[in-house]
């Protein structure tokens, strides 16, 4: 073995390693990447190896230079925009007049309550972006509804937790706006490549929710009590997502029709949700106020990791373990659709506990290089990749819309219910990964259809 692939090891097992003493990933990325980097200068200057580019104790600017390139990226001011749209959208009352009409219209169904909140879900996703924001929010409005009408605890945990997390892969999605950005992508070309599997997850729980209402009545019930359905409530339904509908398209359309780009786009979001807010008179001081902090703090914790990984990958690159990790997989005995599916099974191991940031920052820049090298296209790679970091939110111990649910729901909910129910959830994930994998097309014929052609 030879040194720099030693040390590469050992700089991988640290960082693991130190995954457990609790400290912020952030600061552990950055105090690494800066430890090592002293490490191989010490090294260079008194064994004389040749491990690291950065061989003079004046290179530890290049790590200060990166960083302040990162942050001068034009692209990721579209993260504190989506932020903000969604924060304040979660104020607006737009989700609140839609689960009351969706209910009025659903509710009477067996299994009705549980489809709403799938259908919010999928409007959400696509006007948020913002999980921990959808979790809670569905939450509120719908547990209590659904303990009401006795539904089971384990169904109505799992799909308000499982709905909730589809806003990190529909667009406008903040995981592949970061992602595009690592990869250096095109950001319509993963916004739309994401759309067709968003949707067909969501297609996935609503047949799911269906199916189990019909075969198991007791855990999904209908109403006792029924009343007739009228022209009135089905109208109003179709009303309540008219302000959600227009932001989507003034978001959605804007870039993929090519009027603004992503981080301009945002910049409308930003602007409708807040009109939206003060259409249904929710706006005022206090409320900017604390959308403001929550966006601060959000994109602060965000950024943090951000340049903590930065540093990360430009220390990990000088040693050269890009090209150690290229040579490890290249070399298993899989073949090249093997060893997508070997690096898909380990981003799902690594949801379990890693947050879906800390893999898309460390692990995707590392093997998409080898799966371009294999001859596959990117921009499908990183799809299905981020349809299998979905999981990472439902996986425990580190699954955050497990956290976000059970801070808001009754006593009576626990953790063992919550558990139970997200099971069936990740098993329709991993079926969404196997389709998205199975078909490229799901992925990438949108794309072809708008643009003519996807970059590699």
């Amino acid at each position: 073995m030879e040194v720099y692939e030693f040390i590469v090891i050992v700089f991988l097992l640290a960082f693991i390693g130190s995954l457990f003493t609790g400290y912020p990933i952030a600061w552990l990325l950055g105090g690494l990447s800066l430890l090592f980097t002293a490490g191989g200068i010490f090294l260079n200057t008194y064994f004389g190896l040749d491990t690291f580019l950065l061989n003079r104790w004046e290179n530890f600017a290049i790590i200060v230079d990166r960083v302040f390139a990162q942050m001068a990226n034009w692209v990721l001011v579209a993260l504190p925009m989506f932020i903000y749209m969604g924060l304040m959208l979660d104020r607006s009352g737009v989700a609140e007049k839609m689960m009351t009409n969706f209910v009025r219209v659903f509710g009477e169904l067996r299994g009705g309550l549980a489809i709403t909140v799938v259908l919010i879900g999928i409007l959400l996703a696509a006007s948020t972006g913002i999980v921990g924001a959808s979790v809670v929010l569905l939450a509120t409005l719908s547990i209590p509804i659904m303990m009401q009408q006795n539904y089971s605890k384990s169904l109505a945990s799992g799909v308000v937790a499982a709905s909730g997390t589809l806003g990190i892969l529909i667009p406008p999605s903040i995981m592949l706006v970061i992602m595009a950005d690592q990869l250096s992508i095109s950001v319509g070309d993963l916004f739309m490549g994401a759309i067709i599997p968003g949707l067909l997850l969501g297609a996935f729980y609503l047949i799911y929710v269906i199916v189990i209402a019909q075969i198991q009545p007791d855990v999904a019930p209908a109403p006792k009590h029924r009343h007739r359905l009228t022209g009135r409530e089905i109208w109003g339904a179709i009303f309540a997502t008219v302000p959600t509908a227009a932001l989507i398209l003034a978001v959605l359309g804007t870039i993929f029709f090519g009027i603004a780009t992503p981080t301009e786009a945002s910049g409308v979001g930003a602007f409708g949700a807040t009109l939206l807010a003060a259409v249904n008179g929710r706006l005022n001081l206090k409320v900017i106020r604390q959308v403001g902090i929550e966006t601060t703090l959000t994109s602060a914790f965000i950024f943090g990791i951000f340049l903590g990984a930065t540093a990360f990958a430009l220390v990990m690159r000088s040693l050269g373990g890009d090209e150690f990790i290229g040579h490890l997989l290249k070399g298993l005995p899989f073949g090249p659709t093997g060893i997508v599916i070997f690096i898909l099974f380990v981003a799902f191991i690594a949801g379990f506990f890693l947050d879906w940031l800390e893999i898309v920052l460390i692990i995707l820049p590392l093997v998409a290089p080898v799966v371009k090298d294999l001859g596959f296209n990117l921009v499908w790679f990183v799809v299905v990749f981020a349809v299998c970091l979905q999981t990472s939110f439902l996986t425990p111990p580190v699954g955050f819309s497990l956290f976000y649910l059970k801070g808001v729901v009754p006593k009576e909910i626990t953790t063992g219910h919550i558990y139970v129910g997200i099971i069936p959830f990740v098993v329709l994930q991993l079926l969404a990964v196997a389709a998205t994998f199975i078909w490229p097309d799901l992925v990438l014929w949108l794309p072809e259809k708008m643009y003519g052609s996807v970059g590699n």
